[in-house]
C-alpha cells in the first residue's frame, strides 16, 4: 500500500468518525431551535389577536351596519362609503382638512425630533451623577401621567380662571383672562409643545443606552489631541448617534399617520375642534359619536393601507441609503 493511500484511508475515517459528531450538533441545534420558537409562540399569539384578528372588522365597510341589527341584519352596500368619502364635496372638505391637521402635527414632531437627542447629549456630558439622575428622572416621569392627567394640569395653569391668568391678572398685565386652551390659535404648535414636554425625557433613554455603547478609546484619543468637550461631542458623540436617530427618523415618518388620539381627544373643544382634529381622532368621533361605524371602518383601513405603503416606501429608501433595511 502506497503512502498516498495510506493518508486517503485515514481521512475517509477521520470523516466517518466526525460524521456522526456533527449529524448529533444539527439536531441539538434544531432542538434548541425548536424550543426557542416555543418560547416566542405565547407573544407570536398575543400578535395575531390583537393586530391581525380584529382586521376581520374591515368587513363592516362594505355594510350600513347597524349595531341593533347585527351584521347579518344590516344592507350590504359594497363600496357606498368609499365613493362617499370622495363624492360628498362637504365629506372631501372636511377629511382634507382631517389629513392636513395630521400632516402638520406630524411634521412638526418629525421636526422637533432632534430635541431627545441634544438633551440626551447635553445630559451626559453633566458630571454629578446625583443631578444628573435627578434630571433624568424629572424628565422621565412625564411620560408615564396619562394625558387625562396632563389635562388636568394644563386646565389648571392655563383655564380662563387658572394659575396663569390669575398671577397676570394681579399684576395688573391684562384685564381680561387669556383664552389658552378654549382657542382656535396656534393649535398645531400647543400640541407639539405638550408632546414634546411628555416625551422629552422619555425618547433620550435610547439615546442615552447608544451614547454608553459608543467607543471610550475615541474620547481619549480625541482628548490626547486636545479637542476640547464640545468638540468630542460634535466630532464623536453626534457622529456615533446618526445611524440611530436617523432610524427612528424614518420610523416616524413610516408613522406619518398616526398621532394616536388620547392626547388630542381630551384637548378638544368646540372651539379647537376643527384645528385638533387628527385622522385617529375623527375616526373616532365618526364611529362613537356620529354613530356610524361603517363610515368609521372605511377611512381607518384607508390611513391603514396608506401606513404600510409609507413604511415599504421608507424600508426601501433606508435599504438604498443604509445599505439595510429597518424591517
Amino acid at each position: 500500500m502506497t503512502q498516498q493511500a495510506i493518508v486517503t484511508e485515514a481521512a475517509a475515517a477521520t470523516i466517518e468518525e466526525k460524521a456522526p459528531h456533527r449529524s448529533e450538533q444539527r439536531v441539538s441545534k434544531n432542538r434548541r431551535s425548536f424550543r426557542m420558537f416555543l418560547c416566542i409562540v405565547p407573544f407570536l399569539v398575543l400578535v395575531f389577536l390583537f393586530s391581525y384578528f380584529p382586521l376581520y372588522g374591515w368587513i363592516y365597510s362594505l355594510y350600513d351596519y347597524r349595531p341593533a341589527l347585527g351584521l347579518a341584519g344590516s344592507d350590504f352596500v359594497g363600496l357606498q362609503w368609499f365613493q362617499l368619502l370622495v363624492g360628498s364635496p362637504t365629506q372631501v372638505a372636511q377629511v382634507g382638512q382631517v389629513v392636513l391637521n395630521t400632516l402638520a402635527i406630524s411634521f412638526l414632531g418629525i421636526a422637533t425630533s432632534i430635541l431627545p437627542l441634544a438633551f440626551a447629549i447635553f445630559l451626559n456630558e453633566i458630571r454629578a451623577p446625583w443631578f444628573r439622575n435627578s434630571v433624568q428622572t424629572l424628565t422621565t416621569l412625564p411620560n408615564f401621567i396619562s394625558w387625562v392627567l396632563v389635562y388636568m394640569i394644563a386646565f389648571s395653569l392655563f383655564s380662563s380662571s387658572g394659575l396663569v391668568n390669575g398671577i397676570l391678572s394681579d399684576a395688573g398685565l391684562i384685564t381680561t383672562p387669556v383664552k389658552f386652551l378654549d382657542t382656535d390659535q396656534n393649535v398645531w404648535l400647543t400640541m407639539t409643545l405638550w408632546s414634546i414636554w411628555k416625551g422629552l425625557g422619555w425618547g433620550a433613554i435610547i439615546y442615552l443606552a447608544a451614547i454608553a455603547g459608543i467607543d471610550q478609546s475615541l474620547y481619549e484619543s480625541a482628548e490626547i489631541d486636545g479637542a476640547g468637550r464640545f468638540q468630542k461631542m460634535w466630532f464623536i458623540t453626534v457622529p456615533q448617534l446618526m445611524p440611530t436617530y436617523l432610524v427612528l427618523l424614518l420610523l416616524s415618518i413610516a408613522n406619518l399617520l398616526n398621532n394616536g388620539m388620547e392626547q388630542y381627544f381630551v384637548f378638544q373643544n368646540a372651539f379647537n375642534k376643527d384645528y385638533i382634529q387628527v385622522l385617529d381622532l375623527y375616526v373616532y368621533n365618526i364611529g362613537m359619536t356620529g354613530n356610524n361605524l361603517s363610515m368609521a371602518t372605511a377611512i381607518g383601513m384607508l390611513k391603514s393601507l396608506i401606513s404600510v405603503i409609507l413604511l415599504f416606501t421608507v424600508n426601501g429608501i433606508a435599504k438604498r441609503v443604509r445599505g439595510e433595511s429597518i424591517v
